[in-house]
């Protein structure tokens, strides 16, 4: 992972910080081919600056392991005549998240030929433009929108808000709990992946996957009576299938203290 080196003081807002990142994936999309590898480096630039979107692609990349993805994602292949390799992203949050940044570090430090990457996994007749518009549309759009769902809070943060009466929550979060909203979603996503990953039976993934996302509903909307009735069903689960993630207390713990 990068070295992160911004300092304490002074420290953007988290919703400048994203909306900085997010800036910066429109830029990759819509520059000219030729300044991509210079955009690309603006973007991780902005990950090392960003306290929390540096600890979110140091958590998702930290157990990674990216070598072993991209045997799995990177898919070579030849027709006899031009060749149909391509490139198929993880299915989970966390996966995909850390495949494209470490992806995105190779092209930054041409460990990856970004011109060649384009010619054999985005081959588009024989075009680079063509090509590198296939690669923004697939991987920069797909991390943008990882991106704003797991920032969402924040983003919203400061909105104008539509009249209405008043609810348990306040409309407008505070910063500690826009920041409590993402860390427990990262979490929900991490333990998804787990369970998407385990040998459990079909029915029984289906059925954790279900309490899962709900639960991230629930967490996104701050329903506390919700949230800690999927908690429970989610523990019976896990107590009955015998299948426990090493990021399952700090997920519990993290929920404890979001409810009370």
């Amino acid at each position: 992972m990068y070295k992160n080196t911004t300092q304490g003081d002074g420290v953007e807002s988290v919703k400048k910080q994203v909306s900085d990142f997010l800036n910066k994936c429109e830029e990759i999309r819509k520059c000219k081919f030729i300044m991509a590898t210079t955009k690309i480096k603006d973007l991780l630039k902005s990950i090392v600056n960003s306290p929390e979107l540096y600890e979110l692609f140091n958590t998702v990349v930290s157990k990674f392991d990216y070598m072993a993805a991209k045997q799995r994602c990177l898919l070579d292949g030849n027709n006899g005549v031009y060749s149909n390799s391509f490139v198929v992203l993880p299915d989970t949050v966390g996966e995909r998240l850390a495949f494209i940044f470490c992806l995105l570090v190779e092209f930054d430090r041409d460990e990856i030929n970004f011109n060649s990457f384009l010619q054999r996994y985005y081959p588009k007749d024989g075009s680079y433009y063509a090509s590198y518009h296939a690669f923004c549309d697939e991987v920069i759009v797909s991390l943008e929108e990882i991106i704003k769902d797991v920032f969402s809070a924040e983003l919203q943060e400061g909105e104008a808000q539509p009249s209405a009466a008043p609810s348990a929550v306040d409309a407008k979060p505070d910063s500690s709990l826009a920041s409590n909203i993402s860390y427990i979603t990262l979490l929900i996503a991490r333990e998804i992946d787990f369970v998407t990953h385990s040998p459990l039976p079909d029915d029984d993934k289906e059925a954790a996957l279900k309490i899962l996302n709900q639960l991230t509903v629930a967490v996104r909307a701050c329903d506390k009576a919700q949230i800690e009735a999927l908690v429970c069903g989610y523990n019976y689960f896990v107590s009955y299938s015998n299948e426990v993630s090493q990021d399952l207390d700090l997920l519990f713990n993290a929920i404890g203290e979001f409810v009370e």
